[in-house]
């Protein structure tokens, strides 16, 4: 029998940790005393008013600069804030993502592509469900619940301990696997018994390849592709793009096409290539909705 893994925190409690802990908690108590679309907005507009003068702003502008070198620098600072809007929606929505599920705030959250599900789920093999940190990624897990199936998603433990809690409990039909060599196996006992996996697919990996995105090479993990290719899994992308008034858009499309040369190393680059591919297209179409703010790219 093989059995979850349980929460992992990188590292022991210290002092500050309580203190971080008790302000995010009580945050989150101030919260979720507010209507949907008020948290969101506020988290909005203060982290739009206050991002752009942190350091981090200018990463997010390095990129886009060279991903966009056709935009203007007020079109850049207009995007760096609605990165930062992103952000703070996010972070204030995740404390009330459980009022998505059921009443009047149920009608925030439009499906298309349902019959994209379905007809991956009718393969009877294990599906990947891929997204990015794009729009509203909180919502990809919530989609097992919100559509009724099944599927387990990894990740990454907070830097205090104290919050671990908050990520391993969330609203999924499935298991919080944590990224690491732990949750890799577990990932792999899963799909060998036929259960669906999600992974968020944009992050950088030092140990990955490099593969295109807007240009230039990323460190690309390759996750995705190695599952896909081992398991035959059909690998759907989920898309969950913000719309105005606080309201959201999940697209479920069809999923992507293998085509096998023999060459597992060419397979992979060929999946992945394709996947930044789809991902650049989301980003130009919603720059803003995309975190520009971390080092995606070496230098």
């Amino acid at each position: 029998m093989t059995h979850k893994v349980e929460p992992i925190s990188h590292r022991n409690v210290k002092v500050l940790d309580y203190f971080s802990a008790g302000a995010a908690y009580l945050a989150i108590f101030f919260i979720r005393m507010l209507p949907f679309a008020w948290a969101s907005n506020l988290g909005g507009f203060l982290a739009s008013c206050l991002g752009p003068f942190l350091k981090k702003s200018n990463v997010a502008r390095k990129n886009l600069k060279a991903a966009f070198p056709e935009k203007s620098e007020a079109e850049i600072e207009a995007i760096v804030r609605e990165v930062w809007s992103t952000l703070g929606r996010a972070g204030f929505e995740f404390a009330i993502m459980d009022r998505l599920l059921k009443g009047k705030d149920r009608n925030r959250v439009e499906i298309e592509g349902e019959e994209n599900l379905q007809a991956a789920l009718e393969t009877g093999q294990p599906v990947l469900f891929f997204g990015a940190h794009f729009g509203s990624w909180e919502l990809i897990p919530m989609s097992t619940l919100l559509l009724d199936f099944k599927a387990h998603t990894f990740y990454r433990a907070p830097n205090n301990p104290l919050l671990l809690k908050l990520f391993t409990a969330r609203n999924i039909r499935g298991e919080a696997i944590p990224k690491g060599n732990p949750g890799a196996r577990r990932a792999m006992r899963l799909l060998k018994k036929g259960q669906n996996l999600g992974l968020l697919v944009d992050q950088k990996l030092n140990t990955g390849i490099p593969v295109p995105l807007f240009g230039r090479d990323a460190m690309t993990g390759t996750a995705l592709a190695e599952f896909a290719l081992r398991f035959d899994a059909p690998m759907v992308p989920i898309r969950c793009t913000r719309l105005p008034g606080a309201r959201f858009k999940m697209s479920i499309l069809p999923a992507l096409n293998i085509t096998k040369t023999g060459s597992r190393k060419d397979d992979i680059k060929t999946i992945m290539t394709d996947v930044n591919v789809m991902l650049e297209s989301w980003i130009t179409q919603h720059p803003g909705q995309w975190l520009w703010l971390h080092n995606r790219w070496p230098d």
